[in-house]
């Protein structure tokens, strides 16, 4: 005996509501914004020559063997990090090619401005204290590097660019990435100067301890644009948040510096910076409960129109009724969980089309829903097919 069908046959809507539902007649997807594309391509192609530069700089200065061996060590904690960011993308996911944007910004640009203004600064003003550089410039440097990248994503792909939990996935790859060329160097130094049991040591505190650290950094940048998002705020006016951000950015990551500079590390680990992950985690929690609340409501004024039912709405918009769904589309014929996930992504980018739609802020929004909508409908008709 087959499972209940989470599903509700379009003939089962009543008519009257169906009458109220706008028509459509969509076949193809609305196009991308070309001047945003162009522009992240450019910025893209740009990153290819600066990526040489690193390749050149750390196998000049530490060595092929080296850098080869800091990489390997450095991938360890940067594919745990990319795959507790895609977990927390999952309710809506973003466009893969922003999030390989964002670590490759993070791991080539941001990283060489840092060393860039490192150079200037030493040459005008010879070595600073190594307290001063963790505490004050490394911070100031570093996510102003990382936060353009939020910034260039915001001004650039704003239509993949909805709210809080966005800015988040986009600022922590990009931590992300900068991280992982970062450790390169430390896993490198550390092999050069003390051999594995200093590899061993430096893995440990950043690999094992800390590798959310840049991470939870850049995201408070990211979550300060995504609540610009969220408003439907221009880049200009979107600075107002941005800059708020990437202040709170600036100051958790000296305070996070300082307590390892001029305090027991291990102490202040458990004292502080612990507490501030846990809060972090509970915090994209919350930020989650919302991003579904907001595609319940806005699928819930596709329901009063005749789109959807009740019953499928609260499918679309809890992890247990997508989870049920999945689960009850595997036993039809053929195994239809892959349309039932196409049914559930296009029908949360609906939401958030609608969401763009009421804010103003995309003009081709609209064009958006038409066709989602065309796409939900297709794929409820192919579930439903006997």
């Amino acid at each position: 005996m087959s499972s209940p069908s989470p599903l509700s046959r379009p003939d089962s809507i009543e008519p009257d509501r169906i009458s109220t539902a706008p028509q459509v007649a969509v076949s193809a997807a609305p196009p991308r914004s070309r001047r945003g594309g162009v522009a992240l391509w450019v910025v893209a192609v740009l990153l290819v020559p600066l990526l040489a530069l690193l390749v050149r700089y750390f196998t000049g200065f530490l060595g092929t063997a080296a850098t080869f061996l800091g990489l390997i060590l450095a991938a360890i904690p940067f594919v745990i990090v990319w795959f507790a960011v895609r977990y927390i993308d999952r309710w809506e996911p973003e466009p893969r090619r922003l999030l390989v944007f964002a670590v490759a910004w993070g791991a080539i640009a941001a990283v060489v401005i840092a060393l860039g203004v490192d150079l200037l600064l030493t040459l005008a003003l010879g070595r600073l204290p190594e307290a001063f550089s963790a505490v004050v410039q490394a911070p100031i440097v570093e996510e102003i590097a990382k936060g353009l990248g939020v910034l260039l994503i915001f001004a650039f792909a704003r239509r993949a660019f909805d709210g809080p939990v966005d800015g988040i996935v986009y600022g922590a790859l990009i931590g992300a990435g900068f991280a992982l060329t970062e450790n390169v160097q430390y896993f490198a130094i550390s092999y050069l100067e003390g051999g594995p049991a200093q590899v061993a040591s430096t893995f440990f505190l950043r690999a094992v301890l800390s590798p959310f650290a840049h991470v939870m950094f850049t995201s408070l940048t990211g979550f300060a644009f995504g609540l610009a998002a969220r408003r439907g705020l221009r880049t200009g006016a979107a600075l107002a948040y941005g800059i708020p951000g990437l202040i709170g950015a600036i100051l958790l990551h000296g305070l996070w510096n300082g307590s390892a500079t001029f305090a027991s590390f291990f102490e202040v680990y458990a004292a502080l910076q612990v507490p501030l992950f846990v809060l972090f985690i509970l915090g994209i929690l919350a930020l989650r409960r919302e991003e579904a609340r907001l595609t319940r409501a806005r699928l819930g004024e596709y329901a009063a129109a005749g789109w959807f039912t009740p019953q499928e709405v609260d499918m679309l918009a809890t992890g247990p009724g997508r989870r049920s769904a999945l689960a009850w589309a595997r036993t039809l014929p053929g195994d239809r969980s892959p349309v039932m996930k196409t049914f559930i992504a296009d029908a949360t980018a609906l939401a958030a089309a609608r969401q763009r739609t009421l804010s103003g802020r995309d003009p081709q929004a609209p064009a958006a829903e038409r066709y989602l909508l065309e796409r939900t409908t297709a794929a409820r008709a192919a579930l439903l097919s006997r």
